[in-house]
């Protein structure tokens, strides 16, 4: 009985539709212009939200790095190293008295000229440890990573990033070969896994890694470190282990309260997160300015039900006459906005997985769609339909039959 009743409702709601065409057609396209630009726009937002968490992700594993140099003193800004007062005993003493870190590695780093038999390249060194890797979250693509052991024998071993990869050796396979780095001979032992450009257009790529010993030895002839990166337990514990770290530098280098550090901290996380929080900031907004759209459509299932309701008032007063209730007529109604919004939607959705491609290879703009995005778009759609055909259908239902069968 049940299903013959919702089967009859479906029928004379789709042939109300039909007999108003045009009218709407015209709403149905009003809901699916917004569906799809909410779909649209919604897909650009994620993808520069991806994007930033991939840089996230690329930064390192809960990333604090200690710089030596301050960053402003007595009033006069200095450069990152302003300073030679960072020396690997800071680093060990990070490591073995601040429990919040869990990983540290020293570094030494400048530029510097690599060669391979006909082919050179400037390029950046770094001087690190094995715990470089973890911390930096950086795999490798060929071969391994130098050892503890080669940090301790100061051994001319390298590990290339790809773009010195790319510029020396071509297609060449590189393990085991021997470049000149500076006037030092060193075999290189592994290939790091390329991590493209950073978000300020730095390539990630173009350096090349070898134990800091043998950096500070045979290449800067330094004894005190340019950096020190470490890796806090957690992400939370981040800001206590940066507070810990600058109490333990500030009381190893003597320096009274009145006088400023002469190393800085930064966290490049914080940056990355300021970003993301950015990015969905501006998602959220753009998505809300696309679903005005959607609420002009829901203005227009309510204006063509209203006339509706208006031009079946004798029709509807009819129903009511012959045994209707009042909940048959509402549910009437009702079931023709749900259609509207229904139909809008699944048009909505087409149009904007179009338009996300079109997007993407007009303008270059990458777009990342998800099935939430097109179960929350058919909800919005729905909802829209059950929101402003609600007033229309309440107002059918509550006709007074007598005056329906007057009306003319």
């Amino acid at each position: 009985m049940y299903s013959m009743k919702f089967k009859n409702i479906v029928f004379e709601a789709g042939a109300a539709l039909k007999r108003n065409n045009v009218r709407s057609a015209l709403t149905i396209l009003g809901i699916a212009v917004g569906v799809g630009a909410f779909i649209c726009v919604i897909a650009i937002g994620n993808a520069g939200t991806s994007s930033i968490e991939r840089q996230l992700q690329n930064l390192g594993d809960n990333f604090i790095w200690v710089e030596a140099g301050s960053r402003s003193r007595n009033g006069v800004r200095y450069g990152a190293r302003g300073d030679r007062t960072l020396i690997l005993q800071d680093a060990t003493a990070i490591r073995d008295q601040i429990p919040l870190i869990k990983s540290m590695s020293p570094n030494v780093d400048g530029h510097l000229q690599v060669v391979y038999q006909g082919e050179n390249w400037s390029t950046q060194f770094r001087g690190v440890t094995p715990e470089f890797l973890q911390i930096r979250r950086w795999n490798l693509r060929l071969g391994e990573f130098f050892t503890g052991a080669d940090v301790d024998a100061a051994t001319p071993v390298c590990v290339l990033g790809q773009t010195v990869v790319d510029n020396l050796f071509g297609n060449e396979d590189p393990l085991g070969k021997n470049i000149r780095v500076q006037s030092m001979p060193c075999t290189v032992v592994g290939v790091l896994q390329a991590k493209g450009f950073s978000a300020t257009g730095q390539d990630q790529d173009d350096f090349i890694v070898m134990p800091f010993t043998t950096a500070q030895k045979r290449i800067s002839g330094t004894f005190w470190l340019d950096d020190i990166f470490c890796s806090a337990v957690s992400r939370e514990a981040m800001p206590e282990a940066t507070r810990q770290i600058v109490g333990l530098l500030r009381e190893r280098h003597h320096l009274n309260p009145a006088e400023d550090d002469d190393f800085n901290i930064r966290r490049p996380e914080d940056v990355v997160q300021a970003q993301l929080a950015t990015s969905r900031i501006m998602t959220v907004l753009l998505a809300s300015i696309a679903s005005l759209s959607l609420l002009v459509g829901g203005i227009g299932i309510m204006n063509i039900m209203l006339v509706s309701v208006t031009q079946r008032t004798r029709e509807i007063g009819l129903r009511l006459a012959v045994g209707a209730t009042e909940w048959d007529v509402q549910l009437q109604f009702m079931s023709e906005a749900v259609a509207l919004g229904l139909l809008g939607g699944v048009l909505g959705l087409l149009s904007g997985f179009l338009s996300s491609g079109l997007v993407a290879n007009l303008f270059q703009m990458p777009t990342k769609l998800s099935i939430n995005v097109f179960l929350i778009a058919s909800l919005f759609s729905i909802g829209i339909g059950v929101l402003f055909g609600y007033y229309p259908a309440r107002k059918a239902s509550q006709l007074d039959p007598i005056q329906g069968l007057r009306y003319e």
